[in-house]
């Protein structure tokens, strides 16, 4: 029976070090992703979605660290039950066993995590109309263009090199080789 913490910070330069720290437990393995919880594609979860036994115990700080919408958040948990590992949230108090949990703790997930889907939802929608008022206002541009990227993408389609072989080659998805190669002359 292994106890695993799993972590999650949104950025590569936020710490974890206030995800539970004050439990008490010492970590048997510690999984931390630094990416955003939008989504359960994300590396360190998909290892621990592997490593996870029947007895064992996920850790995990708060729910909003694990999922961010309420159907992943009840995916991850129902399936970890189902193989036999225990799910507790730290911060709410919840406990998600493999034999089955109580109506109350049932109830609880499904509010916090609808909880947590809303909250996802408003920071999306005070953030598009940040950037609208920042272009209204000409003071939003979006990311500025990688120029080398571009000469290449340019240079190797020159040579002959498929759209899909470039965007693997220079590690850039396909829209921006058609963004690069559509680009007009002044910003090339």
């Amino acid at each position: 029976m292994a106890h695993i913490a799993y972590m999650r910070v949104s950025t590569a330069d936020q710490r974890t070090d206030r995800q539970l720290s004050d439990t008490g437990i010492q970590w048997d393995k510690t999984f931390i992703d630094k990416c955003s919880g939008g989504t359960t594609n994300r590396p360190a979860l998909e290892e621990l979605k592997g490593y996870a036994r029947e007895g064992d115990t996920i850790h995990v700080h708060s729910i909003d660290r694990l999922a961010r919408n309420l159907v992943d958040l009840k995916q991850l948990v129902d399936t970890w039950n189902g193989k036999g590992v225990n799910v507790r949230f730290h911060k709410e108090g919840l406990s998600f066993t493999a034999g089955g949990s109580d109506h109350m703790s049932e109830l609880m997930l499904n509010m916090l995590g609808a909880v947590a889907q809303f909250e996802l939802a408003m920071i999306k929608e005070r953030r598009q109309e940040g950037i609208e008022k920042a272009k209204a206002a000409g003071k939003y541009r979006g990311r500025p263009t990688n120029q080398t990227k571009h000469q290449e993408i340019r240079q190797l389609r020159s040579e002959g090199v498929s759209l899909r072989k470039i965007a693997t080659q220079v590690g850039v998805s396909l829209s921006t080789v058609q963004r690069a190669l559509a680009a007009p002359e002044e910003n090339k």
